[in-house]
């Protein structure tokens, strides 16, 4: 039997209005099992996604452009559920037209691959994951030189800033200057929840305001997601008495505190 070794090219494909809203493989499926199901948590468990998973990409993808893309519906036979809006069909439809011809695309770029170990490689460097829960993109917008170490300013979408402390062969490694594209990772462990009016009596230098928007109690901790200026959200754990002592709901207005130390930078190839 004779086996084909004909090197395929395949590809993701995302969607969005800017590099920090884009709407990927799995979230299009995700909104395309909404549509065929009317349940979340049917569409959750269609594409493999945890019920929680499902409601976070939910509410990152009602934030990108500027209108819902999943809304609830009540009343009918079923009782209600969930739905594309009219939005949301546009951007499905959109994206399945983008798919068909990107797929055409990459069968015929397929032909008389060569080199497959440097191309391994390569896509073994781009294979990177991290379990930080927050990752900000941005571009550098001011970089001030010490003595001993560098701090990196990164401005996000919307006027946020994040602040970094890194090495001088940190800013060399990773060729930083000013605008050029990078981006933020910060775990939610290490970033301090505080009321806006006791935010300046903290010295840590990143503090970034937001409106919660939704809180996850469990049984010692509790996570906290609240929306930026910008569009970005923020998620922070704390301690159960943490959320009862500031009396943390939905809309309130918080400041996420946490040290320039604390904030790992990185950039793409």
């Amino acid at each position: 039997m004779t086996t084909d070794k004909t090197i395929k090219i395949s590809g993701s494909l995302s969607l969005g209005i800017s590099e920090q809203s884009m709407l990927s493989d799995k979230r299009i499926a995700l909104l395309e099992q909404i549509s065929t199901s009317g349940s979340i948590s049917q569409a959750a468990k269609t594409v493999g996604l945890s019920y929680k998973g499902a409601w976070d990409a939910v509410d990152a993808m009602n934030g990108m452009f500027g209108e819902p893309l999943v809304v609830s519906v009540t009343g009918g036979k079923g009782g209600g559920g969930t739905q594309l809006s009219s939005t949301g069909i546009r951007i499905v439809d959109t994206y399945q037209a983008l798919r068909r011809e990107q797929k055409r695309f990459l069968e015929a770029a397929s032909v008389g691959i060569e080199d497959f170990d440097n191309i391994y490689q390569m896509i073994r460097r781009l294979s990177v994951k991290t379990s930080a829960r927050n990752q900000f993109f941005g571009k550098v917008s001011a970089i001030k030189l010490g003595p001993v170490n560098v701090e990196v300013e990164l401005t996000l979408t919307g006027g946020d800033k994040i602040h970094s402390v890194i090495t001088h062969d940190g800013l060399d490694n990773l060729s930083l200057k000013v605008g050029s594209d990078a981006w933020a990772l910060i775990k939610a462990s290490w970033i301090i929840l505080a009321l806006p009016s006791a935010a300046n009596q903290l010295s840590a230098r990143n503090q970034l305001l937001g409106k919660v928007t939704k809180i996850i109690p469990g049984n010692v901790n509790t996570e906290v997601v609240a929306q930026l200026a910008g569009g970005n959200s923020v998620c922070i754990v704390v301690t159960n008495e943490s959320v009862t002592n500031l009396k943390l709901t939905e809309g309130a207005e918080i400041c996420a505190v946490f040290k320039a130390s604390s904030v790992i930078l990185g950039v793409s190839d």
